[in-house]
This record gives structure tokens, C-alpha cells and sequence, in this order.
């Protein structure tokens, strides 16, 4: 007669969690993901600087009546400006 094998009590199964996932990249990936970066972060880079610039500008000087009418066309308010490393003393010829 054959013997009867025991039956054991089975452990509970653990299920495998249905939101694992693995990203697997060459290092072509990775240096492609390196160059869209470093552009992204120079494009913000030069948009602060531009956006800087914008702001810390001074405002140009108001043009009241007398200023309208001694301006001539050889001399423009835009001349008057000068950059800050080259300021002087602005002299207007009659």
C-alpha cells in the first residue's frame, strides 16, 4: 500500500505590488538627458539675465516742455544717456 504524503500548511503568498517599475537607460540615454538639461538651464540662465537687465534698468529721464523744445534733430535724449563706467559732465551746445 502506498503511503500517504503530509500535506503542510502553505505560507501565504506575498503579492507583488502592481506599481513597481525600473527605468534602465545606456549612456546614450544618459548623456542625452545630460545635453537637454544643460540646455534648459542655460535658457534660464539667459532669461535671468535678460529679466535682470529689464528690471534694474534706470528709467529715462521725463522730457518736460523746455527739454522738447531745445532738443534739435542733431541731438536726441538717447545721446544723453551714457553707459555708468563713462559718465560726465552732459553739455549742451547752442
Amino acid at each position: 500500500m502506498a503511503t500517504k504524503k503530509k500535506t503542510t500548511a502553505r505560507k501565504p503568498r506575498k503579492k507583488k505590488s502592481a506599481g513597481r517599475f525600473r527605468f534602465q537607460l545606456g549612456l546614450t540615454g544618459v548623456a542625452g538627458i545630460a545635453v537637454v538639461m544643460f540646455c534648459l538651464f542655460l535658457w534660464m540662465f539667459l532669461l535671468g539675465i535678460w529679466a535682470g537687465q529689464t528690471i534694474l534698468l534706470p528709467a529715462a529721464p521725463s522730457v518736460t516742455a523746455k527739454t522738447a523744445q531745445n532738443t534739435t534733430k542733431k541731438t536726441s535724449p538717447i545721446r544723453i544717456l551714457r553707459p555708468a563706467g563713462k559718465k560726465s559732465a552732459v553739455v549742451h551746445k547752442k
